[in-house]
């Protein structure tokens, strides 16, 4: 179990590294995510990741309750909704689509409901 974290951890984060420069790929949620998997599987990963000086920000503004900014939002729950709009069209049966459409929902009330961070000027 601790491999597969690992692994699913450089994945988001790589996946997430990505979404700083391509404005469709969430970048906060995939940081998350890795972090999660590496506080389960590594400490020094996992430490490494919530120090760094450029990643690192996310996860702590997260975590001490400043939020996620606005711009990350909208990304995430953009990607969510292409995503979900395509699985539509490949997927034909109606029940999945159903289960996909209610996930949808719940993951962007998700979003929406997380702490926005306010910036100080």
């Amino acid at each position: 179990m601790k491999i597969f974290l690992l692994a699913c951890g450089f994945m988001s984060l790589s996946v997430g590294f990505l979404g700083i420069f391509l404005p469709v790929v969430p970048t906060v949620p995939l940081l998350l995510l890795a972090a999660f998997c590496f506080s389960k599987s590594s400490d020094r990963f996992y430490s490494w990741l919530v120090n760094h000086r450029l990643l690192g920000g996310y996860i702590r503004d997260y975590r001490s309750g400043d939020g996620i900014p606005v711009k990350s939002k909208a990304k995430a729950i953009l990607l969510l909704w292409v995503t979900i709009g395509i699985s539509f069209y490949l997927v034909p049966l109606s029940i999945v689509r159903i289960i996909l459409f209610l996930v949808a929902i719940g993951v962007t009330y998700y979003l929406i409901s997380l702490p926005t961070k306010n910036f100080k000027k």
